[in-house]
This record gives structure tokens, C-alpha cells and sequence, in this order.
């Protein structure tokens, strides 16, 4: 019997007694065994039969979209495992799922850092486009490392997670360094003009991006110093509250800058001069320019805001997870249509790039390494929480001396590769959750979909026009996008706190942390004044340093949670506590199932004693 003929049934069940070799190869565990088929063999297999190519995933259930008032149709895939064998079809179309899931968050720190105003870099189309090249493939790099897992030799230290893992760049870093960028220009590490209408004109400053990725790699140096650490010792530095107190205000404080990009952008133009060459946005040689806060820019947000909204409302499974691509999609053919579209980035970029292309002068920013390590402590919990949601969703143990390499894996990974990020031109990466949504709903944890969209991610890096793409799309829309990805951050956040008993010890830690998070987000000016300026550099480093660390609102929230988090005593207050029944396990997952866990073993301790 030839390869060629080999139907699933053929392939996975033994009918016979005396099963055929070409059978063998293929056992029902999908798992692959290099010592059972041949390279050859396997290659044939995969490539010229029904089942190596197409298999029998429910690709019904994915593309089939949701039509109100008729029973919505379950996924009846079989569940593939991270080690399992997939067909072809399935691992390119998992891997372009996560690739479209993940590009939006991508993208869009290194848009607003290198973007226009106060807190952006205002670089010029040329160096923008390489950012965005770079942040892609460093991102397909990292995902492709993560995926993988590799212990090191003579240690029992891994590097990697092993499971399927997307990686980009990170959220939790934006905040430290648009407050760093805007600490630059207040001391003149970067300048500014004033110009005729007396708006203020903040000038490129590509050392400022250099200062940003120095002063990353020192802060990744404390992801390779906590991947040393027991992660039960992390988990009770970092618990529930503090997790959801940090994830809340980063997606607060970056809220701002999506809601100013929505009307126009936060460039110049946002002063609303009378004329000048920012009287209407981005500026009044833009095709077809807007001014800031018009009925056209609202417009053009909303498009992609809620068409989001209308995808997870009718889309299928597939459309869902790739809801923010579609409503670019969409308010670009919206922007097209009215001549605000300029295509003039994409003629002028290169057809290919790659790293290094372009370089910028490495610098540690005194002022800023505070806030960084307290950034990458950010990273570390976003970190930790993830691998375990991925654990939970690839069937894997979510405890255990093999859930801890992994969570160790993971950590030494973040240090390192946020070394080689700055090294790479890019800013620092951390793993994404979302994807681990896909992993839920396509039933497909299977590794190879991951170096499928890692990749992408190095293709779509290399092909400098594809990232020049998304400097043509017009603000307004970038803000549609993020205003959502950015609220979404901030219901994660809120999500963590509400697995809290919210005892009065738990109302007293996220009210004190929230009364300064976002009460530094609503007045930013609120420390400016109480340190003076001095004139010796060092102290006066030193004082910027706080300054920044203050006017952060994630980073001064996380400080209060993490302090009242070890000094309030534990305290039985039954009257404050919504009691569950004890043997009911609310749905949960991830590191939420973690803490839980944690909580039911200190309870069962305590009922000993």
C-alpha cells in the first residue's frame, strides 16, 4: 500500500492484526517519532496525501460566521497538542491566525514612540519604517526562541517555554519610556523650537531611542536575575492585586495617548493653531488635513472602533481573532476613499531591510533606569501570568517542577532576548495573551503553528514596504485601533482584581494604589514642583528619576500595591468577605487558576493547624 493512498483511518488505526509499516509510522498520538518514519517518508506523508495536507480539522467551525438566533455551532476538532503533528493546511492557517491576532499590539508601540508630540520621538518616515521592520522581526526571532526550549548544558536551567508563544513588543514598556522621552526634552537631551504662532515644535530625536534601548538592556539584566528565583516566591511578591493594580493603569495612562491620535494625532497640530503649518492635521501639506478634534478624524476612529465591535458581534471564530486587522482594513478603505491615504512612505521604502540597516547611538539615561527596572518587573508578571494561561490552554500542568522550568524558561528568555532586542534596534518584547485565546478556540496548541508565525514575522520584517504600509494609514485610525487594544489591557487588569474576596485589607490595597495610579494620570504636574532643581547633574539625574517614577501611573501604583501588599497584616473579616461555595471552582484559567490554587492550599493548611 503507497503513501499516497493513506486516509486518516488508514494512517492512525491498526484494523489488522498484522499492521503495515507505512501505518506504523503514524500512530493515533499524532506525536511525531523521527525513529519510526523516515525523514523521507514523513516528508511524502506530509506533503502528497489528503490527510497530511488537509486532515480532518473542522475548518467549518472556524470560518463559518455567527447568524443571530440559531444555535451556534461547536468546534469538533480534535484537540492538538504542542508535540502532535498537524496537517500543512492547519499549521499555516494557525499560523497566519496568530500572526493577524498579534500584529495590531505589535505595531503600536513602536508607532506612538516614534510618532509626533511631547512623549514621541517625532522621527522622520525613513526611520519609522525601519523601527516598524525591525519590531517585527524581532518579534518573530523571540516568538520562534520562546516556542522553543533548550536546556542549558550541564545546569538544570532552560531557555525557552515549549509551548506555542507569540512574542512583541511590550505594552508595559511604553509608559517609562514616553515619560522618558518627555523627561528628555524638559532637560534638552532633546530639542525643541518655538515657532511663529507660538505653538511649541519638538524636533526628531533619534538619540533618544538609543537612550531608550541602552537603558532597556540594563533593566533586562533583572529578568535574568528573577528567572533564578522560585516563581512561588514571585507569585507572593506580585499576587492578584498587584498584577491586576499594574495592568489597569498601563492600559489607563496609554488610553491618553490613543484618545489624542483618535482626534488628529498629539503632534503640533493639537494646539489648534490659527495658522502655520500645523493648523490642521498631521499638517497642512497631508493629503486632504483635518483639523484636530473634526467631525472627519472622529469619523475615521469610529469605522474601525466599531467595526470591531460588529465583527465580535456576527464574525466567525476566524474573523474574530483577527477583529483589529479587519477594522484597519476596513478605515483604510474608508480613508482611501476620501483622499486621505498617502502612499508616498511605501513608494519611497526600500523593497527588503533587514537589521541594523539603520543604528542609533546607544546611551544609558540615568533618569530612566528606575523606571525601567520597574517596567521589566511589569514584564515579569505579564511573563508569568502568561505562560501559566498558556500551560492552562496546551493541557500541560499549571504546577509542578516542569510548569516551574518552564516559568524559569521563560524569565531567563525575557533578559535575554530583551538584551538582544535593544541590541537589535527594537524595543523590549514580552509574550502575548491574546494569542492564547486562539490557542482556546481553535483547538490547536500545536508548535509548529508558532515558528509558522514567527515566520511570517521575519517575512514581513524583511519586506520594507510592508512596514511602511502602516506609516501611510492616517492617525485617526491607529487611535480607533489602539483605543481598544489599550481598554482591553486595562480589562485584564480588572479582571485579575475580581478574583479578590475584597476583604477591607484587599479594599485598602487597590484603593490606595488607584487613589495615586490614576490620580498622577489626571495630573501629571502633581510631583513636578516638590523636588528642586539643583545644579549638580548627578542629584539632579537622581531627582528626574523620581519625578518620572511619580508621574508614571503604573509604575507608582504597583509600588504602593507591592508595599501594602507585605506590610497589612491578614485579617478574618467574614462580614466583607463574598463567600463561594467551597466546592465550586469559579471558571477560571491561567494565572488566575494559579492563585486560586494557592489560596484553597492555604485554607486547607489553616483548617489543619
Amino acid at each position: 500500500m503507497s503513501l499516497e493512498s493513506f486516509s486518516r483511518k488508514d494512517a492512525y488505526l491498526d484494523t489488522s492484526a498484522s499492521q503495515t509499516q507505512e501505518s506504523a509510522y503514524y500512530p493515533k498520538s499524532r506525536v511525531l517519532n523521527p525513529e519510526k518514519a523516515p525523514i523521507i517518508e514523513r516528508l511524502k506523508h506530509k506533503f502528497t496525501t489528503r490527510d497530511g495536507i488537509v486532515g480532518d480539522y473542522d475548518y467549518k467551525a472556524l470560518c463559518m460566521p455567527y447568524i443571530p438566533f440559531l444555535k451556534k455551532r461547536a468546534n469538533r476538532s480534535e484537540f492538538y497538542g504542542p508535540d502532535d503533528d498537524i496537517p500543512l493546511l492547519v499549521a499555516i492557517l494557525m499560523g497566519i491566525q496568530h500572526f493577524l491576532g498579534c500584529v495590531g499590539g505589535l505595531i503600536t508601540p513602536t508607532l506612538l514612540i516614534s510618532g509626533t508630540g511631547s512623549s514621541a520621538l517625532n522621527l522622520d518616515s525613513e526611520t519609522r519604517a525601519y523601527m516598524i521592520a525591525a519590531s517585527f522581526i524581532v518579534s518573530g526571532i523571540t516568538s520562534l526562541v520562546y516556542t522553543s526550549r533548550f536546556q542549558i548544558p550541564r545546569s538544570r536551567y532552560f531557555i525557552g517555554v515549549g509551548l506555542l508563544e507569540v512574542a512583541g513588543v511590550a505594552f508595559s514598556a511604553l509608559p517609562a519610556a514616553q515619560s522618558m522621552v518627555e523627561n528628555m526634552y524638559i532637560d534638552g537631551t532633546c530639542q525643541t523650537e518655538l515657532l511663529s504662532d507660538g505653538s511649541i515644535n519638538y524636533l526628531p530625536c533619534p538619540n533618544g531611542f538609543g537612550a531608550i534601548l541602552g537603558t532597556q538592556i540594563v533593566g533586562s539584566l533583572l529578568s535574568i536575575l528573577f528567572s533564578f528565583v522560585s516563581p512561588r516566591i514571585l507569585k507572593r511578591l506580585f499576587p492578584k492585586n498587584v498584577t491586576g493594580i499594574v495592568l489597569l493603569c498601563i492600559g489607563a495612562k496609554l488610553l491618553a495617548s490613543a484618545m489624542k491620535n483618535w482626534a488628529g494625532g498629539s503632534g503640533p497640530c493639537m494646539q489648534m493653531p490659527d495658522d502655520g503649518l500645523f493648523a490642521l492635521c498631521p499638517d497642512i501639506n497631508a493629503p486632504n488635513p483635518q483639523p484636530w478634534g473634526g467631525p472627519v478624524n472622529i469619523a475615521l476612529g469610529a469605522s474601525v472602533f466599531f467595526t470591531i465591535i460588529l465583527i465580535e458581534l456576527v464574525g466567525s471564530v476566524f474573523m474574530k481573532n483577527i477583529s483589529v486587522v479587519i477594522g484597519l482594513i476596513v478605515g483604510c478603505i474608508i480613508a482611501a476613499s476620501i483622499g486621505m491615504f498617502d502612499s508616498s512612505d511605501i513608494n519611497a521604502a526600500p523593497i527588503g531591510t533587514f537589521l541594523w540597516v539603520k543604528t542609533f547611538k546607544l546611551s544609558v539615561y540615568g533618569p530612566g533606569v528606575i523606571p525601567v527596572l520597574f517596567s521589566q518587573l511589569a514584564i515579569i508578571i505579564d511573563s508569568i501570568g502568561e505562560i501559566t494561561a498558556v500551560c492552562d490552554v496546551s493541557q500541560k500542568e499549571v504546577d509542578g517542577d516542569e510548569f516551574q522550568s518552564r516559568i524559569q524558561g521563560g524569565l531567563l528568555t525575557d533578559g535575554l532576548l530583551g538584551i538582544f532586542s535593544g541590541l537589535a534596534t527594537a524595543m523590549s518584547t514580552v509574550l502575548f495573551t491574546q494569542n492564547n485565546g486562539i490557542i482556546a478556540v481553535t483547538r490547536c496548541a500545536a508548535r509548529i503553528a508558532g515558528f509558522v508565525c514567527g515566520g511570517i514575522l521575519i517575512l514581513c520584517g524583511i519586506l520594507g514596504k510592508f512596514s511602511a504600509t502602516f506609516l501611510a494609514i492616517p492617525e485617526p485610525l491607529i487611535g480607533g485601533m489602539t483605543v481598544y487594544l489599550f481598554a482591553s489591557v486595562a480589562t485584564s487588569g480588572l479582571r485579575i482584581l475580581a478574583y479578590l474576596e475584597w476583604t477591607r485589607r484587599d479594599r485598602v490595597i487597590v484603593a490606595s494604589s488607584l487613589a495615586i495610579g490614576l490620580g498622577v494620570l489626571l495630573v501629571p504636574n502633581w510631583f513636578k514642583y516638590v523636588l528642586p532643581r539643583v545644579e549638580n547633574p548627578a542629584l539632579n539625574g537622581f531627582y528626574s528619576a523620581i519625578r518620572t517614577v511619580v508621574s508614571t501611573s503604573n509604575i507608582i501604583g504597583g509600588i504602593m500595591a507591592v508595599i501594602l501588599n507585605l506590610i497589612l497584616p491578614y485579617e478574618k473579616d467574614n462580614e466583607d468577605v463574598f463567600k463561594v461555595e467551597q466546592s465550586k471552582t469559579p471558571p477560571m484559567g491561567g494565572a488566575h487558576r494559579m492563585y486560586y490554587d494557592e489560596e484553597q492550599q492555604s485554607l486547607q493548611e489553616e483548617k489543619k493547624n
